[in-house]
Formats: structure tokens, C-alpha cells, sequence
């Protein structure tokens, strides 16, 4: 049980040290932009462009993409009621909060989870976007540290999710 507090304590060290940098507005108004565009409308949209931007094949790409996404769905909302960990920025410490969560628990980071098995789908099939996408995944990933909204563990868990199902999809994928 004090190994658990410690990791604990540790993580939520960490959360201040990054959420220490949203206290400057430039820094709390990019990553509030990219946590929102993190939310699913941007993703969605991409996959709707793709058979536009590449062609009527690219469907099986955007519908790989949904499947990764309603396929981690149920694993990601009974990992957040089986834990109910509370957020960093309701535990009581000095956060800057400038947005505001999407649901009471943080276990695991459902924006990360999402951004990272979306990514890794695309570009496995389209390399061409790996310059835009994987650092938007990781900044995704970042902003759920900035703004206090995750602990580490929970975006660290969000992405083995999403790369494991993405890589699951991938894998069956090539079996037809």
C-alpha cells in the first residue's frame, strides 16, 4: 500500500510540474485548443475527407479507423468505472484549470487512447499524414498532462490501448 501512495504522490508531482506551464495563457489556450480538437470532431472529419483526399480505397482506411475507435470504446468506459480515479485537478492541489474534463474519472486517457490507435491505423496505410498525425497524438497526450486532467499512468494506458487495438484491427485486417 506505500508503494501505491508513493506512485501516487509521484504522479501527481508530475501533473503539477507539467500543468505548471498552462499558467501562461499562450501555453493554457493551445493545448485547451488542441484538447478540444482531441475530442473526436477532427478525427471524424478526417475520416469522412479521406476517400475525398485519396480516393474511394481510402473507405476501408476511415472504416479501420471506426473500428478502432467503437472497439476501445467499451474496454476504455469499464476501465473508468471499474477504477473511478479521481482527476489530478480534483484532488485538492493548486492546478490551473482552464478546461474542464469531459467525465469525473481519468483512468485511462480516452483522448490519448483514441488519438494514438487513429494514428497508428493511418498511417499504416497512408504514411503520407505520419507528419501530421503523430505529433498531433502526442499532443493530445500532452495537453491531457498540461491541463491536469491525467496522470501520466492514464495517458500511458490510453496509448497502449489504442496502439493495441489498432494494431489488433491491423492484424486481422491482414488476414482477409
Amino acid at each position: 500500500m506505500r508503494v501505491l501512495h508513493w506512485m501516487d504522490e509521484f504522479e501527481l508531482a508530475v501533473c503539477q510540474r507539467f500543468n505548471h506551464y498552462n499558467r501562461r495563457r499562450a501555453v493554457s489556450g493551445f493545448f485547451g485548443w488542441i484538447s478540444r480538437l482531441g475530442d473526436g470532431a477532427i478525427w471524424y472529419a478526417l475520416m469522412l475527407a479521406l476517400p475525398l483526399i485519396h480516393g474511394p480505397q481510402a473507405a476501408w482506411v476511415s472504416l479501420q479507423m471506426a473500428v478502432v475507435g467503437l472497439a476501445s470504446l467499451p474496454l476504455y468506459k469499464w476501465l473508468k468505472r471499474r477504477t473511478s480515479r479521481r482527476r489530478p485537478c480534483h484532488r485538492g492541489r493548486p492546478f490551473a484549470r482552464t478546461v474542464d474534463p469531459l467525465d469525473e474519472f481519468s483512468f485511462p486517457s480516452g483522448h490519448t487512447m483514441h488519438a494514438v490507435g487513429f494514428a497508428v491505423i493511418l498511417v499504416a496505410w497512408l504514411p503520407v499524414w505520419a507528419w501530421l498525425v503523430v505529433p498531433f497524438a502526442v499532443l493530445v497526450a500532452a495537453s491531457r498532462l498540461v491541463l491536469a486532467l491525467h496522470y501520466p499512468s492514464d495517458v500511458a494506458m490510453g496509448a497502449l490501448i489504442g496502439a493495441t487495438v489498432a494494431a489488433t484491427v491491423l492484424g486481422l485486417v491482414s488476414l482477409l
